[in-house]
């Protein structure tokens, strides 16, 4: 669902928050690019906030909407993104993301480039406003996806971890890989209950984790519903091609995968235990709800966002990421010459 665009109001500022140790990338260019949009229409700087810890971005956020800010740009990871966008759920005020992390799931969903100078030209004529739906899993708002199983403890083991970064994360996974087992879940989805035995279960709003992972290829941000998917475990090779189709955006196709689109359901598991939100590790309980909330938050995105195409979409952004990387190190030593 689109709107009219709520860019800048006469009334209004613009709120960047920055967290400062996401990624990988330094982000000393980012306020000017930002403040360059803003120029451009006559909108005023932005005020710039910056992340110390956890609960940051969205305290930042909400603030800063309380105080008639009507654009809040994030600066991070998902974690932040997930942060911030949470305080901005049913307020007027749209979410601009500049992706800074090492999966940026919901960026990548949206169509928004992982360059930092692009990302901020779509808060101004390049971009538009866009109406989000989020998904609750406990009451905990979450906008890309929210999981059980091997992605969760693949999260737990990253997050504690000391490094960032596309290896890091590929090498926690395949450590975790060799001693997981798959877990009995039981689903209730519309007056029925499914029991079955589960590598991992996700539960998509939006059609990847982030870094290309299309855990949900036909997931959409704007239908009111939930893509759940179930990945059971299989032998070394089904598994090697359950990989090989999540990057390529076929897994859908996997006869090892089942998918349920709903509105909400229930996920049982016989003990409390890890589980993800937004790619970020929490404890919670045996039983967990989860459910839609349609046309929640506004975003802006790219004016034009292409169809997903199988093996053409991930191959497209993984180009585009390699560029935006080269193009990134060419203007740091850039900087640096010039000091």
């Amino acid at each position: 669902m689109d709107v009219d665009p709520i860019y800048m109001h006469a009334n209004s500022h613009t709120t960047l928050i920055i967290n400062p140790v996401s990624g990988t990338r330094g982000k000393e260019s980012i306020p000017d690019a930002v403040a360059s949009v803003l120029r451009q229409d006559g909108a005023p700087e932005p005020e710039v906030l910056f992340t110390r810890q956890a609960g940051d971005g969205g305290m930042f956020a909400a603030k800063a909407v309380a105080g008639g800010s009507r654009l809040i740009v994030v600066a991070g990871g998902d974690g932040t993104v997930s942060d911030v966008a949470a305080a901005l759920r049913g307020t007027p005020a749209a979410l601009g993301i500049i992706p800074c992390g090492s999966g940026n799931g919901l960026a990548r969903a949206l169509g928004i480039p992982s360059d930092f100078e692009a990302a901020a030209r779509l808060l101004g004529a390049e971009g538009k406003t866009m109406v989000c739906d989020n998904g609750l899993i406990d009451g905990r708002p979450f906008f890309c996806t929210c999981g059980v199983g091997f992605d969760a403890e693949v999260s737990k083991s990253f997050a504690a971890g000391r490094r960032r970064g596309r290896l890091s994360y590929l090498k926690d996974a395949l450590l975790e890989y060799i001693s997981y087992s798959p877990q009995p879940y039981a689903i209730s989805v519309g007056g029925r209950v499914i029991t079955q035995e589960a590598f991992l279960i996700a539960v998509c709003n939006a059609s990847q984790y982030g870094n290309n992972a299309y855990i949900a290829p036909r997931a959409s941000l704007t239908d009111g519903l939930l893509d759940i998917t179930v990945v059971h475990g299989g032998s070394l090779i089904d598994n090697a091609r359950i990989g090989v189709e999540l990057m390529s955006g076929h897994l859908d196709r996997n006869t090892h995968v089942e998918t349920f689109r709903v509105a909400e359901a229930i996920i049982s598991r016989l003990h409390e235990g890890p589980a993800h939100i937004d790619g970020e590790p929490v404890e919670l309980g045996r039983r967990l709800a989860v459910s839609c909330q349609a046309a929640n938050l506004r975003v802006r995105v790219p004016r034009e966002v292409p169809e997903f195409k199988p093996v053409i979409t991930p191959l497209r952004s993984m180009i585009a990421d390699i560029a935006s990387d080269i193009n990134f190190t060419l203007k740091s030593t850039l900087r640096l010459g010039r000091k």
